[in-house]
């Protein structure tokens, strides 16, 4: 086992398991959360403009107090002039609380709304979907991406719109003040705004690679976080740290990479502002001496042009980080434009209502399934079987061969490759997923407990029942007692994975979960697989109160589950090989005979 853990290595790709990577995805189909306030986008607008135009009434203002105050020797124009500035500069704090407000609120809003439509749209995926993409890879785009996103709309897009008002504003008066100066001015700005272009495409390459890599390594440390007590017993800790040192070398490199092509946008971009403003400066200095231009005319000039100088370097930061939303934006598209793999009918027949000991009945015909991404092996190979109302009909088998895809299908986590499934006479792919999934309740082998009261857990799917249901539905499944000893009793909270729970006590809570459903249809998937005996005996009293009036479908290797089956159907490879009662299967030589001689062999030996 060390070996094996010394020679795995983690998948850096990271979004090399997501489907259809190969297609190209625009961030424009973000567009539509933005527009969704239009309201809200139109203040914020309008205080960017205003603020932005109370800033380019500064280096007018400036030019008429040197040429008409301080040239002039006039202290009440002067003190008019100051009176002009203290009121620019109140419209000026005022507009820009309101534009730093309302932007944050849209950034805090659009993000809260992607994130929960990317969260309902990642429920409706399906199991196909979650089997070929890593959970992490997942959490990545809906975390780190938003946040990028966010930074974007709250802070990027509103200064980058202020920044492109002020570039214009500052070129207009410009002109207006000196056409030959002006005109050295728009000589540059093609040059950075090539730069931009240039190294923006860069940073938005890099910046989706990076994000693509980090979201490897948080997926590496998330599964192996999860499974801290194996990676312990094993002793594996320094090799996954290791290999969590290599995912991060990784994501650092490509980061490092975006990192180079924005210092160098930013160096280009200062650079070449600098030249400019000196060489306006030499220039405006000896139009001044030649009685061209007055001293507040330049001054009004230099101010004009610093304003624009610092609004297109600040478009030049600001660019790589919209490039890096961008990134961002296609990769979360991505995730919204995979469809789910089950298909909800176009024309869907509604099962009954009502609970009834008369429904339930299940028919295979002719049904083969192969798993999404192993077309070469066949899970189910054209079986048929088919169980009454209130039947108990066990499956048996060795591991892989194909138990756990009856329930895969049935739930229509998967559609069959071909062939048919009904329930009470109706093809499941007729019948809306919901309602369908309504009429089943599965007890999982892996039991599902989450970080909430014992009470949410028994409700999780029935939000609508009431206390006493829940307490009913507890006593059925003989867990009223243990849960009521616990400290909150029903309010206890059970911490990550149910902690605190024995393993004897999450698989009745399960059982309870599976009850509150009242359904006609009962899945148990090997419910007992990893007890002792006495534990055993307890969850078998109350499976067997939980199966009472209601058709259930076992999954099992225990022989005392098994037996108790009204109906046993033996699996091998995808196939029925053999089906009875548990009397007859084990007088006929086969796999059910061998599978009974082991079972005894093992309970004598002990």
């Amino acid at each position: 086992m060390t070996k094996l853990i010394g020679n795995w290595k983690p998948s850096l790709g990271g979004s090399k398991v997501i489907l259809h990577k190969e297609e190209k995805y625009s961030a424009l189909a973000l567009l539509p959360y933005i527009s969704s306030y239009r309201f809200e986008s139109i203040i914020a607008v309008l205080a960017i403009f205003t603020s932005a135009a109370t800033m380019l009434v500064l280096p007018f203002a400036t030019r008429l107090m040197i040429d008409n105050g301080f040239a002039a020797a006039d202290s009440d124009a002067i003190s008019k002039y100051f009176i002009l500035m203290i009121f620019v500069g109140t419209v000026l704090a005022i507009s820009s609380a309101v534009r730093f407000y309302v932007i944050n609120w849209l950034g805090e809003r659009i993000i809260a709304d992607i994130r929960g439509d990317v969260f309902k749209h990642l429920t409706k995926l399906g199991a196909a979907y979650f089997d070929q993409t890593h959970s992490g890879e997942v959490m990545s785009r809906l975390t780190a991406d938003t946040t990028q996103i966010k930074s974007a709309v709250s802070t990027a897009i509103s200064q980058a719109l202020r920044s492109i008002i002020m570039v214009i504003g500052a070129l207009t008066m410009m002109f207006v003040t000196s056409v030959k100066l002006a005109l050295l001015v728009v000589l540059v700005i093609p040059i950075v705004i090539i730069s931009l272009i240039i190294c923006g495409r860069l940073v938005r390459r890099f910046s989706r690679s990076a994000q693509d890599k980090l979201a490897a390594a948080s997926a590496f440390a998330a599964e192996n976080l999860s499974s801290i007590r194996t990676m312990q017993a094993f002793n594996a800790e320094t090799t996954i740290a290791s290999h969590y040192d290599t995912a991060l070398k990784s994501a650092f490199c490509a980061a490092r990479s975006r990192l180079r092509s924005r210092a160098t946008l930013t160096a280009l971009a200062l650079f070449i502002l600098t030249t400019s403003t000196v060489a306006i400066l030499w220039l405006g200095s000896t139009m001044v001496v030649a009685g061209i231009l007055t001293g507040g005319q330049l001054s009004q000039f230099v101010l004009y042009s610093l304003f624009a100088g610092g609004a297109v370097s600040q478009l030049s930061d600001i660019w790589g980080e919209v490039q890096q939303a961008i990134g961002s934006s296609e990769r979360l598209a991505e995730l919204l434009a995979a469809e789910p793999s089950i298909k909800e009918p176009s024309e869907p027949i509604s099962m009954p209502l009502l609970r009834s000991s008369e429904l339930g009945r299940v028919s295979f015909h002719n049904v083969s399934f192969v798993y999404p991404g192993n077309s070469s092996a066949f899970s189910l190979k054209e079986i048929s079987f088919g169980v009454a109302p209130g039947q108990k009909i066990a499956f048996v088998g060795p591991s892989g061969s194909g138990k756990s895809s009856i329930f895969n299908l049935m739930l229509r986590f998967y559609d069959p490759s071909c062939g048919r499934i009904e329930i009470d006479g109706i093809d499941i792919t007729k019948v809306p997923t919901l309602q369908l999934r309504s009429r089943m309740a599965l007890v999982p082998q892996d039991i599902a407990i989450f970080d909430a009261t014992v009470r949410e857990n028994i409700l999780y799917g029935c939000t609508n029942c009431s206390q006493n249901d829940v307490e009913r539905a507890a006593r059925v499944a003989k867990s009223h007692e243990f849960i009521m000893s616990l400290a909150g009793g029903y309010n206890t909270k059970l911490g990550e994975s149910g902690v605190i729970l024995s393993g004897g006590q999450r698989q009745r809570l399960a059982i309870a979960r599976a009850v509150l459903r009242n359904p006609n249809i009962l899945l148990l998937d090997e419910a007992t697989s990893a007890l002792d005996a006495e534990c055993e005996g307890e969850i078998q009293d109350a499976l067997e109160e939980a199966m009472r009036g209601r058709t259930t479908i076992i999954i099992t290797h225990r022989l005392a589950t098994a037996r108790k089956a009204d109906h046993i159907i033996v699996l091998n490879s995808g196939q029925i090989v053999s089906q009875g009662t548990h009397d007859k299967l084990t007088c006929e030589a086969g796999l059910y005979q061998r599978f009974t001689e082991l079972q005894s062999s093992d309970i004598t030996d002990d």
